[in-house]
């Protein structure tokens, strides 16, 4: 992968994403709630709130961290990923992309259970697929770095793709400024192996970091579609989730 179109660090934070929403099942949404809702009873103390948590109306897999400055940027972003789309089809063979989420792990270089930075539900693809899911996000990384939208320091990073269920980054208690970590050893204790459920994945978003939209989520600058479902794939998903980015383009 050639880097030479990346640009240099803007001193400003990350504003943007491209994101996969994870369109989840009833069942899938009350386990999550329930893991919060247990794990605030259980870790009282330990550096954990309930602000950590992510919403299950926001769970997504990130594909590419942006700094988009300027109308002139998020606009160029938008362009971007549009144009892309036909190669992100051929990519995923046209065959719709559905998940599984199990089990709990910390970020690579972002602490341990006893020092939790961010804690995340690895994935697999079900029914194999993993690859053609990693070759969509690469078509996509690569079309950025191309236009000059990526970071040089993150056009060399590798491709993780994992669902963040806590964030110490998000907390609501820091009186310092300073992100603190949080004990979650009885959390992977508990959970460490648990089955989250299945989900798939309908669309890739240019999202707006901190700014959300109605149904919840982050703000759509620009979308492109993933294969559609096939009919009866998760006849559980009757709730609000299977319009929640209909509106969101």
């Amino acid at each position: 992968m050639s880097t030479s179109q990346a640009i240099k660090s803007k001193n400003v934070g990350y504003t943007h994403f491209v994101s996969l929403p994870l369109t989840l099942p009833d069942e899938m949404v009350t386990k999550l709630n329930n893991f919060k809702n247990s794990a605030l009873q259980t870790n009282k103390g330990l550096g954990i709130d309930k602000s950590i948590f992510i919403k299950p109306n926001t769970l997504h897999l990130t594909v590419q961290m942006l700094k988009l400055w300027n109308t002139d940027r998020i606009e160029a972003a938008a362009d971007v990923l549009r144009r892309v789309s036909p190669k992100v089809m051929d990519a995923l063979e046209r065959r719709p992309v559905y998940i599984r989420l199990k089990g709990l792990e910390c970020m690579p270089d972002r602490g341990t259970p006893p020092k939790a930075y961010v804690v995340h539900a690895p994935l697999e693809v079900i029914g194999g697929g993993i690859d053609r899911l990693k070759r969509a996000c690469r078509v996509i990384i690569d079309a950025f770095i191309e236009a000059g939208l990526v970071l040089e320091k993150d056009a060399n990073r590798g491709l993780l793709l994992h669902a963040t269920l806590m964030n110490a980054g998000n907390s609501k208690s820091k009186t310092s400024g300073k992100t603190e970590p949080f004990d979650a050893r009885t959390i992977f204790a508990q959970y460490g192996s648990e089955e989250w459920g299945e989900c798939y994945i309908r669309e890739a978003h240019l999202s707006q970091r901190f700014v959300y939209d109605g149904n919840g989520y982050f703000h759509c600058c620009a979308s492109i579609p993933f294969p559609e479902e096939k009919q009866g794939a998760f006849p559980m998903m009757k709730n609000s989730f299977q319009k929640m980015f209909s509106t969101a383009k």
